[in-house]
């Protein structure tokens, strides 16, 4: 019983200090924000602070939900015998644990924030909103079959490819073309100058005959027989 009540009264001590340590860090969060602030903030950077402000509240208290569940309680439990020797120093333990705890995860919010540009990405999430409010359209909002929400998703990325592999073919089937135009006109020029060449010879033929039919006219062969 006394050692019910002992582990009882730390942790209440460590969930107050736990409160305590969440509330001035946001405190802390909250002091920088404001001294970041200009002087006269216009209404859209109001809103964005309020924004961030209401994040770092969300996820301060989601983290102290996730403190809480390490409770002094149920880590004495798991060192039962070295608790039972030295609950002072459990307890210190544990306070050490809580804070090197706590402060690895808000580091790694921190650097999930920085490295996700998750302020850049609310803006735009702003931009797209206010783009959409002059939008005729009515919004997209899931049907509740997950079959036609994927299918909606992805036809518009599916068209616009099928769009462009359509110009793509006409394209190149237009360069197919005017290659076949290009074949068919050096068919042509060779078939021509095949003719030319077969005309040429042809005169060459008939100019050798008829070279040796006068040949043979002026110069008999019996006038040189011995």
């Amino acid at each position: 019983m006394e050692e019910s009540k002992s582990a009882t009264e730390v942790h209440s001590a460590g969930k107050t200090g736990a409160e305590d340590s969440a509330e001035s860090q946001a405190n802390e969060a909250t002091g920088e924000a404001s001294s970041q602030m200009p002087n006269k903030p216009t209404a859209e950077a109001e809103a964005r602070y309020k924004r961030m402000k209401l994040f770092d509240k969300v996820m301060q208290k989601s983290l102290n939900k996730f403190i809480e569940d390490v409770s002094f309680n149920r880590f004495a439990s798991m060192f039962r015998p070295l608790y039972s020797k030295n609950p002072q120093r459990m307890e210190s333990i544990h306070k050490q644990f809580i804070e090197e705890l706590r402060g690895t995860i808000q580091e790694d919010i921190n650097r999930l924030i920085e490295e996700g540009q998750l302020e850049l990405k609310l803006n735009e999430l702003d931009k797209l909103e206010r783009a959409t409010k002059d939008s005729p359209d009515p919004a997209w909002r899931p049907s509740g079959v997950p079959e036609q929400d994927f299918c909606s998703f992805l036809m518009p990325y599916y068209q616009k490819q099928e769009a462009y592999m359509r110009r793509e073919l006409k394209k190149i089937q237009a360069e197919n073309a005017a290659l076949a135009q290009k074949v068919q006109g050096g068919r042509e020029s060779i078939s021509q100058t095949e003719h030319r060449i077969s005309a040429a010879v042809d005169e060459w033929k008939a100019s050798v005959t008829e070279f040796e039919r006068l040949a043979s006219s002026l110069c008999p062969a019996d006038v040189f027989d011995v």
